[in-house]
C-alpha cells in the first residue's frame, strides 16, 4: 500500500482490510429482531402444539414442549453463524 502525499498530510490510497469489512449496527439490530421473531415462532409453535397434545391426553406432546425453548434459539444460532461468514 503506497501513501500518497497531499497538502493536508499522508493519505493511503485504499480502505485496510481491517476497516473494510465491519460488522455495522444495523446488521446487528436486523440479527437481533429476525432471531427474535423466527424463534418465537418455533418455541411458540412447539410450545402450543405441545400443550394441545398433553391436554388432550397424548404424552409425546412432552417431546415437542420441553425442548422448544433450546431449539428457539437454534434458527438465531444459525442467522448469526450466517453473518459471521459475511465477513
Amino acid at each position: 500500500m503506497a501513501p500518497t502525499t497531499t497538502s493536508i498530510g499522508v493519505v493511503p490510497t485504499r480502505v485496510p482490510t481491517y476497516q473494510s469489512k465491519m460488522i455495522t449496527r444495523p446488521d446487528i439490530i436486523w440479527l437481533g429482531v429476525s432471531a427474535g421473531v423466527i424463534g418465537s415462532l418455533v418455541g411458540g409453535m412447539m410450545l402450543g402444539i405441545g400443550m394441545s397434545l398433553i391436554i388432550n391426553g397424548a404424552p409425546i406432546g412432552w417431546l415437542l414442549m420441553l425442548p422448544g425453548a433450546p431449539a428457539s434459539a437454534i434458527p438465531g444460532w444459525f442467522l448469526a453463524r450466517r453473518l459471521a461468514q459475511q465477513l
